[in-house]
């Protein structure tokens, strides 16, 4: 989550996006909404090749949680269904696709809420395991525990089974050369390619999005299920060139993650996660709600909060009539939804709204 500067005139066009609207968010049986990372998203970064990927990318995942929704599984299940999609993605910072530490390795967080009983789990700095939802689910159904970190996680998530992979499985060309742009700008030595890595490849070859993106590639999604339970869930590789076993906001219960129907919210953070820990940004939106604070009020004022003490990024957010709300204080974030009510429809930038 590489922080970013902006400025107050910048600030203060900050712009919040509903996801629908309201006529078609009336009382759906389910709703479903997902981001998948905020920042300095601008049309002229962007071909169109590259913007349709994106999109279709969101589709995918909005389809993954939909259908589990649809025919009548949790908001849980949903959540996990749609992130593991987007860790798999090597277009986000989650999973595959993970940015890289100082050191040349991706370390992997990731957490995940029950709103119906506050039951929670989270992981950070996985190395093996494939998906690190699963892990952080795994955490809370079949562990005494709430957060586990590192080898230790590693290892239990293997117990339970969970799929794991050599850590060269995470490497992706353009997150490598993400890293060397950023060591050489903070005159750090680049550590040596990962064993088991590819070999370099062409500039001409190097896929999508351009190397220069400044996101965060956080991915998340909220979910209201048929019985009217909300949960929430967050996944990411962390800010790019991190160093001395950094973790930040996701994995962090409160900050960049939280759902609760006593408070009628569920909450998906991405951004400058030392900001948004500090702010308590997710647990905060929803104390904002259960105290009557609109959904679409209370995102938004939390996100330029965390923005006052220096951070940047977006919320999406659930409330418990299957109401989405996005809020931002970036150009952009990528981010979609759907419910029994109202088609799927995604959008990027953040003059956009939603569309199929």
């Amino acid at each position: 989550m590489k922080p970013i500067s902006l400025s107050m005139a910048a600030t203060a066009l900050a712009l919040a996006i509903f996801a629908a609207p309201a006529a078609a968010q009336e009382a759906p049986r389910w709703s479903f909404a997902i981001h998948g990372g905020a920042g300095v998203i601008e049309r002229a970064s962007l071909t169109p090749e590259q913007d349709a990927a994106y999109r279709a990318a969101l589709h995918r995942a909005l389809e993954a949680g939909s259908a589990v929704l649809a025919n009548g599984g949790s908001s849980l299940d949903a959540v996990q269904a749609a992130i593991e999609l987007m860790e798999d993605d090597p277009l986000f910072n989650a999973g595959r696709g993970a940015v890289f530490t100082a050191a040349g390795r991706n370390e992997l967080d990731a957490a995940v809420m029950n709103g119906s009983d506050l039951t929670a789990g989270a992981v950070a700095g996985l190395t093996t395991t494939r998906h690190p939802i699963a892990a952080a689910r795994a955490v809370m159904e079949r562990s005494p525990h709430v957060m586990l970190i590192g080898e230790g996680a590693d290892t239990f998530a293997a117990s339970v089974g969970l799929e794991q992979v050599d850590p060269a499985f995470f490497f992706t060309e353009r997150r490598w050369r993400g890293l060397e742009t950023a060591l050489r700008a903070q005159n750090l030595p680049v550590p040596e390619r990962p064993a088991g890595a590819p070999g370099p490849m062409a500039e001409s070859t190097l896929p999508a999005p351009p190397l220069n993106e400044r996101k965060f590639g956080t991915v998340g999604a909220v979910a209201l299920d048929s019985e009217g339970r909300l949960a929430a869930g967050t996944s990411t590789g962390g800010m790019t060139a991190k160093r001395w076993g950094r973790v930040g906001d996701v994995p962090v219960l409160g900050a960049g993650t939280y759902a609760s129907n006593r408070d009628g919210c569920a909450v998906s953070a991405t951004g400058d996660g030392e900001f948004y820990i500090r702010a308590s940004v997710a647990r905060d939106i929803c104390s904002r709600i259960a105290g009557g604070t609109t959904t679409q009020a209370a995102a938004q004022a939390e996100v330029d909060d965390a923005l006052s003490l220096g951070g940047s990024g977006g919320v999406i957010v659930m409330d418990a009539q299957g109401r989405p709300s996005f809020a931002m204080t970036t150009s952009g974030m990528y981010r979609g939804s759907i419910s029994s009510e109202a088609p799927a429809g995604v959008a990027i930038y953040g003059d956009e709204d939603l569309r199929p």
